[in-house]
């Protein structure tokens, strides 16, 4: 069963898939790249400065993820309730999307606080311990403005609308450059602040990103943010839609739960192994973006289609999904799969890493088309209000399988590196066949519209 059967997309779907997805691309990329630019400068102060940013990075990312996932519930609600003419509902969606993005920042919160201890934990070197410390207790500052700023570019990706977000990307990378550069390396009369310079420059980026989202994307949030709140702080609805995202955070928990801890295993493996891992899993996280934009846009307009009762056209937005975002990853197999060598001497010149990156590439681009599969059916679930269910399909595919796998190979046999990359390929293939199966299934029957409180409130 192909997602073809489903149904042909029509051009009109297929542009306006893409029309959506693609600077949605370019936000994630963005999103990325403030933690790519904290590590390129701080870089230049000292080997333990990169390290401690770069750890701090890690940890930033393996505990926001959780909460990121647990806000995409604004996808189903949000998506729906415009879809249906529900506009009333859309506003109380996107107001308990901000409480719980409060919330959730307070979470985070005391769990950046005990960062470290949780490196000590995990072994990580002495020198570095302290200023990876700092750095993560440094980020909480910026967590409140990350949050609000993932709910309000859910909310504006809910209502089709964007560009506010690219703009406010923009300008929140910009500032978190001439920050740096300011406060790390002590410019214009600052300071020299090192690690802690590079957490308050990303901290003071975030606050401005919001602050700019606000201000481009205020015509269309304005009836969303202005008026009586009272309704969004209903227990019982807080409740629900807290329900429907906290299956999402795990799932995404459990997928960057296993690549971090196969990034342990390179790490195990030693110096070299480690450094061509990261050449592989750098450039499958990079493309992996093209995959995630479409699962995002798919979520929105499928949510759309189910608020308005069109499931005809839920079914042709989800195959359009599928056509793009799983033949871009099939594309960019084939290049990964022809020229491993040119890909690895992009990332470094030293021919014992590109030895090894060389081997690691080509199973990148095997596991280019699950990942991208898994990525647009998790969407296409999401649009759909159906999270439990994809929550414990990932579980089974990187946890019961991947993981296991990756060690098996890894350890147990003459594989190493290659075979945990193939114990993890193994696990995604499971993930995409399971969730492909799972969002044709329910695509085929008529979606009720996921409503979370009994009532509309007056």
């Amino acid at each position: 069963m192909t997602a073809l059967s489903l149904a042909w997309p029509a051009r009109t779907e297929l542009r306006e898939m893409f029309g959506l997805a693609a600077p949605v691309v370019l936000v994630q990329v963005g999103l990325q790249l403030m933690g790519f630019i904290d590590t390129l400068m701080v870089g230049r102060v000292s080997s333990d400065a990169l390290a401690g940013v770069a750890l701090g990075n890690f940890y930033f990312f393996n505990i926001a993820i959780f909460g990121m996932g647990t806000l995409m519930a604004l996808d189903p609600v949000v998506a729906q309730a415009l879809g249906a003419g529900d506009h009333a509902g859309a506003r109380r969606g996107v107001q308990r999307g901000v409480l719980l993005a409060l919330a959730v920042s307070v979470v985070a919160g005391f769990a950046f606080l005990g960062s470290g201890g949780a490196f000590r934990l995990l072994r990580q070197p002495e020198a570095v311990v302290p200023l990876a410390r700092d750095f993560v207790q440094l980020s909480i500052i910026g967590l409140p403005p990350f949050f609000v700023f993932i709910v309000l570019r859910q909310s504006l990706q809910a209502m089709l609308t964007v560009r506010p977000v690219l703009w406010a990307m923009a300008i929140g990378n910009g500032v978190n450059l001439f920050a740096n550069w300011v406060l790390i390396f002590g410019n214009l009369g600052a300071p020299a602040m090192g690690v802690a310079g590079s957490a308050w420059s990303t901290a003071i980026a975030r606050w401005v990103m919001l602050i700019a989202l606000l201000v481009a994307g205020w015509p269309a949030l304005r009836p969303h943010l202005r008026g009586s709140w009272r309704a969004a702080t209903a227990a019982g609805p807080l409740w629900q839609t807290l329900r429907l995202g906290l299956p999402i955070g795990l799932q995404w928990f459990f997928e960057a739960g296993a690549f971090a801890l196969a990034t342990l295993m390179f790490g195990w493996l030693g110096t070299v192994p480690l450094a061509g891992h990261e050449v592989a899993l750098s450039l499958a996280s990079l493309t992996f973006m093209v995959p995630v934009g479409f699962s995002s846009a798919a979520a929105a307009l499928v949510g759309h289609a189910v608020g308005r009762g069109d499931m005809a056209s839920a079914r042709r937005h989800a195959a359009g999904a599928w056509v793009l975002g799983v033949g871009f990853m099939a594309c960019s197999a084939v290049f990964m799969l022809a020229f491993p060598r040119i890909i690895a001497e992009w990332f470094t010149r030293d021919p014992a890493v590109v030895a090894v990156a060389m081997t690691l590439i080509p199973i990148a681009g095997v596991f280019q088309v699950f990942d991208g599969t898994q990525a647009v059916a998790s969407g296409l679930a999401r649009g759909t209000g159906d999270t439990t269910v994809p929550m414990l399909l990932h579980l089974c595919g990187f946890w019961a399988i991947g993981i296991p796998l990756s060690a098996l190979l890894g350890f147990g046999t003459r594989l190493g590196g290659p075979g945990i990359w193939w114990g993890l390929t193994s696990g995604l293939i499971v993930a995409a066949v399971l969730q492909s199966w799972r969002v044709q299934r329910r695509l085929r029957l008529d979606i009720a519209r996921v409503v979370v409180e009994h009532q509309p409130a007056s």
